[in-house]
């Protein structure tokens, strides 16, 4: 089993995961919004946990019992379930105590990943630039997702404010992987990476994830990060072998 390890720079990593933590929010955005008592609560029609859950972001001021039950309730007239967002950070500790309690079950550990970007890379030649529209009609011929899940999915992406790069590998005009870089400031994120399932364990992955990290570093990023299941081994390795290394983790909770 591959382990991935933690970023060396200990005192610097909280610091570093709060901005990233940032970041990945702006670069998937949600629907509508709403933030209450320092808990932004993120709605999308039910479209990936990540746009449809609560996400604290400081210390709150009102009982929790009762910011939970406001919560509930406003997820449950949107016909949504109430999903927390929690990363392994010191100060949401206490906020997943209190939710257990109350019933709450953790699933879907993810690992957030960092890589720093110290050398410029030249593109790779099987990388190619989409628009918006091309990218998500094939990435949704890839991944066999329904026309509505597609239209949702656009309407996200069409969201997102920063620079992006919708980027596929192509060989003799077919595209074998897909992969999404938004560019904030100082950080590239890696959205939506998946390979063609015919042609996997073939290197096309490696090349998506050089050329976005390469774009995102040509475009001022000093740091790329990515989110990874933390059962995914084959991608595990992958990244282990590029350089990644765990930042920190988040988790969702939501009751059985």
């Amino acid at each position: 089993m591959t382990i991935v390890t933690t970023v060396p720079t200990r005192s610097l990593a909280p610091q570093l995961s709060r901005r990233v933590e940032e970041a990945a929010l702006n670069a998937w955005p949600s629907l509508h919004q709403v933030l209450y008592d320092g808990w932004l609560l993120r709605f999308s029609r039910g479209f990936t946990k990540r746009a449809n859950s609560i996400v604290p972001l400081y210390e709150s001021t009102r009982a929790i019992a009762e910011k939970v039950r406001y919560c509930e309730n406003l997820y449950a007239r949107e016909r949504l379930t109430t999903i927390f967002r929690l990363t392994s950070l010191p100060e949401q500790l206490a906020l997943r105590q209190q939710l257990s309690d109350r019933g709450y079950t953790a699933f879907d550990l993810t690992h957030v990943l960092y890589l720093p970007l110290a050398e410029l890379h030249e593109p790779e030649t099987d990388f190619h630039r989409l628009d918006i529209d091309d990218w998500l009609s094939i990435y949704a011929r890839m991944t066999g997702v329904d026309a509505a899940t597609q239209q949702l999915h656009g309407l996200l992406l069409k969201g997102i404010r920063s620079e992006c790069c919708f980027g596929a590998v192509k060989q003799d005009g077919r595209v074998l992987a897909l992969g999404l870089a938004v560019l904030e400031e100082e950080l590239v994120g890696l959205f939506d990476v998946v390979t063609d399932p015919n042609h996997r364990q073939q290197g096309h992955g490696r090349t998506l994830i050089s050329a976005l990290t390469g774009w995102g570093g040509r475009s001022g990023a000093q740091g790329a990060y990515l989110q990874m299941l933390a059962d995914n081994r084959a991608a595990s390795a992958l990244y282990v072998s590029l350089g990644f290394s765990r930042l920190h983790s988040y988790e969702y909770l939501a009751t059985t």
